[in-house]
């Protein structure tokens, strides 16, 4: 029986990790659930899933989530605080952790998590992001087993060789890949008109056409910033320099990405667009359990289209490339800038195209230095929302 923490369990992602351990109880037990404030989907889960402890980040949600709790007879311990997060994914009775909290948030966590050799299945990109060197270091060091959860790096691990952490060590070239295919569905706007961007909603940003998400990564898909996110992310994985990554533009999202090997051969993964694919193969892994996913019918699908990225329609993903090249805390800083543009946008202080704007500014202005501490890292990303969150005040929408 293996005993799971699900670090952002309110999430899409811990939503969905729970519906696939709900159909292997006897695989699978929930030893802690974390949210950062919706203190009342928390409670939810814990009277369904009876976990040994909650934590609950925000100290306003502590009391009336403890009061819920204790008045259904629930007896899960209830916690408070991102150091109570930390210990919840590092307790030695923990065996498998789903790192699903959304941002920079879920850095500190998750390394917790690594450190003491946990199974990490990663939903939290931003770890990689911004600290991959010193992340991917700790998980060699401490003998975790580090699993990526996107659906694009899940399906470049299941086109790769069995082999799993020697990829973080080697690269992936020792096994013959010439290069990574990451696709991309383009997002809600992949044929709006680009002078006609300006004026889009964030309910329209958050609506994409084949994944269910939470709206920060629903925006990252629309602006294709998350896009640049995963090729810093898959360079980390799987040891590959960024020139080694392409991303292809796939609206059906059926082929989840792909792996080109040097005798010419392209394997694919293919499926529906569902979350509990993924999470499922890593939950398992190296075995396969039922996800709850249905077949996908190849007949209905019919077509299946590629094309190149427009950098024009989508500049963030430019910018992300641009950081990837760089390295260092580079980005680091790409990704705190977005992150407060992104939550401008959200709360309508900032328009659709602006995000870059702020992106592209800090950029230019924070230093870039090297990675090789986590003050280092933090202090890159403080800045770099310190320097986005006053250009926004100088902006108008």
């Amino acid at each position: 029986m293996q005993q799971v923490t699900i670090l952002g369990s309110t999430g899409s992602i811990g939503v969905s990790t729970l519906d696939v351990l709900s159909r292997h109880p006897e695989r699978y037990q929930v030893f802690a659930l974390t949210a950062d404030r919706q203190w009342q989907a928390l409670a939810d889960q814990c009277l369904r899933f009876k976990p040994r402890y909650a934590v609950i980040n925000a100290d306003d949600a502590y009391a009336p989530l403890v009061e819920r709790l204790k008045a259904s007879g629930c007896t899960t311990d209830v916690l408070c605080g991102t150091e109570a997060i930390a210990a919840v994914a590092s307790h030695a009775d923990v065996h498998t952790v789903m790192a699903a909290i959304v941002g920079a948030a879920g850095l500190m966590p998750t390394l917790a998590a690594v450190r003491t050799g946990k199974k990490v299945l990663l939903a939290n990109k931003e770890a990689l992001v911004m600290a991959g060197g010193l992340f991917t270091r700790a998980v060699l060091e401490s003998g975790a087993c580090l699993l990526p959860i996107d659906s694009e790096h899940n399906a470049i691990f299941q086109c790769l060789p069995n082999q799993q952490n020697n990829f973080l060590r080697d690269g992936v070239t020792t096994s013959g890949v010439r290069k990574i295919l990451l696709t991309a569905s383009g997002g809600p706007f992949l044929h709006t008109p680009v002078d006609a961007l300006g004026a889009v909603t964030p309910e329209q940003a958050c609506a994409h056409p084949n994944w269910r998400m939470g709206q920060k990564i629903s925006v990252d898909s629309a602006t294709m910033l998350n896009k640049g996110l995963e090729l810093i992310e898959a360079c980390w994985l799987f040891n590959v320099p960024p020139q080694q990554v392409e991303v292809v533009i796939h609206p059906q999202s059926v082929i989840h990405s792909m792996v080109e090997y040097i005798d010419g051969s392209v394997l694919a993964q293919l499926g529906n667009p569902d979350m509990r694919t993924p999470i499922a193969h890593a939950l398992a892994w190296p075995e396969r359990i039922d996800s709850g996913v249905s077949s996908l019918d190849l007949i209905a699908t019919a077509r299946l289209d590629f094309a190149a990225p427009d950098t024009e329609r989508f500049p963030c993903l430019r910018l992300a490339q641009q950081a990837a090249a760089q390295g260092a805390t580079a980005p680091a800083i790409l990704n705190a800038a977005n992150e407060v543009a992104v939550a401008a946008f959200l709360d309508r202080r900032l328009g659709f195209r602006q995000i870059p704007q702020v992106i592209e500014q800090v950029m230019a202005q924070v230093a870039v230095t090297a990675a090789d501490s986590l003050d280092a890292v933090q202090w890159a990303d403080t800045q770099a929302r310190s320097c986005a969150g006053t250009f926004i005040g100088t902006l108008q929408r």
